[in-house]
């Protein structure tokens, strides 16, 4: 049984660990051309950076277990391993839910922001700031799970696949990070159009790629086979078919909104995917698509917050939206399995958005205070492809046009 379980997290580590190609994706088809090999390669670094440093700090904070053992005792030969390697694979499943953080940070910030202090708010985020909240909520580290959440709220603050841990907490510290960086050049200026997307199809094929690899992120959250549940498939499927249709009416069938509108349903039922009635989450998922097509709006449009991917609506909000939910829905009055209480997915919630935005203030402000974290005016008009990388993403096409 324990290999069966060791195989079945590899594999949820696989399809999450195939997410980031998701977001990579989504970011190259939504920035311009000039842009499209800074995505790419700022998502690949981050997460190797993440990987690192979850390895060496992030889990030990989170749940007490380091990896600085011989090989035959971290593989489950030593008291607080697990045999045939399972707490090895439990770490890799993890760590691809931590580098998420910056992946989502990575979008909001994208086009503007140097690559290396990006680098060094993905080790800080992902070592520590991460970590201490994943331990609180998943890990019922500092006992406020028990003894504030339980005790005072009536449940522990149920978050099963990361709603607020990863989602809300990646989403509000991009809000952070954005307001330091500051607005694209020409953003706002004249009439202050947004720039066209480089690529539909990159940016539908990253939206596909998260949506198939999102299975992964909430079915095998479970960590073991004697756990898993296939209504956290369903659950997952229904949100996320809920926020597709919303953002196609709302968004007059802009292909932004209804591929993002999937996302955020599937964003918004992480939370309660194990508790929720199939019926609540098409109801969650379908309100995380209206939240993202009408807050993306409003944010960048009228309050001029330059989020480039949207992904304080995308994550932030409907990160937030599924935490609370999680205490509508989740209640057996309204056909879930009960074991929550919104009182506790209300305060939960609202202390890891906030939790979330303080962390992206002050790693971001800190880096803008001392190292900077901006592309001068000059690089950033030829762009963080040539500026950063020195090649395009079609030099071939490129040479060719030259030459000619």
């Amino acid at each position: 049984m324990q290999g069966a379980d060791v195989f079945f997290l590899l594999m949820g580590a696989i399809l999450v660990f195939a997410m980031h190609g998701g977001f990579a994706f989504l970011e190259t088809g939504t920035v311009r051309h000039k842009n499209q090999v800074n995505a790419l390669v700022k998502i690949l670094v981050d997460f190797a950076v993440s990987t690192v440093f979850y390895f060496l700090i992030g889990y030990t904070v989170a749940y007490g277990v380091g990896f600085f053992a011989a090989a035959p005792a971290i593989s489950g030969g030593a008291p607080g391993y697990e045999a045939q390697g399972y707490t090895l694979v439990r770490f890799f499943f993890l760590c691809t839910f931590a580098a998420a953080v910056p992946a989502i940070i990575s979008g909001g910030i994208a086009e503007r922001a140097k690559f290396a202090p990006q680098a060094i708010a993905t080790a800080a985020l992902v070592g520590l700031f991460y970590p201490l909240l994943e331990g609180v909520f998943w890990n019922g580290n500092f006992g406020l799970q028990e003894s504030f959440f339980n005790a005072q709220l009536g449940a522990p603050f149920k978050d099963f696949a990361g709603s607020i841990v990863v989602h809300a907490f990646g989403g509000w510290a991009a809000l952070g990070a954005v307001l330091m960086l500051g607005p694209r050049l020409g953003r706002y200026e004249g009439r202050g159009m947004a720039s066209a997307p480089s690529s539909i199809p990159w940016l539908a094929m990253g939206s596909w790629l998260l949506c198939i690899g999102w299975f992964g992120f909430n079915v095998m959250s479970a960590q073991r086979l004697e756990a898993v549940s296939g209504l956290v498939a369903i659950n997952s499927l229904m949100a996320m078919c809920g926020g597709i249709i919303v953002a196609y009416i709302i968004g007059d069938n802009d292909p932004g909104f209804v591929h993002n509108g999937a996302l955020a349903g599937l964003v918004a039922v992480c939370a309660g995917s194990d508790v929720m009635h199939p019926l609540g989450s098409l109801f969650v998922g379908g309100v995380a698509g209206a939240i993202f097509v009408q807050m993306f709006q409003v944010s960048t449009i009228r309050w001029k917050i330059d989020d480039v991917l949207g992904v304080w609506a995308l994550h932030g909000l409907c990160g937030l939206w599924g935490g609370i939910a999680c205490g509508i829905f989740g209640l057996t009055a309204l056909g879930g399995s009960g074991g929550v209480t919104f009182a506790s997915q209300l305060v939960g919630s609202l202390l890891g958005a906030a939790y979330g935005l303080a962390v992206g203030v002050a790693v971001y402000g800190l880096l803008k205070f001392t190292v900077g974290i901006r592309l001068t005016a000059d690089q950033e008009h030829r762009g963080a492809d040539l500026t950063i990388h020195k090649i395009r993403a079609n030099p071939e096409e490129d040479v060719r046009t030259f030459g000619t």
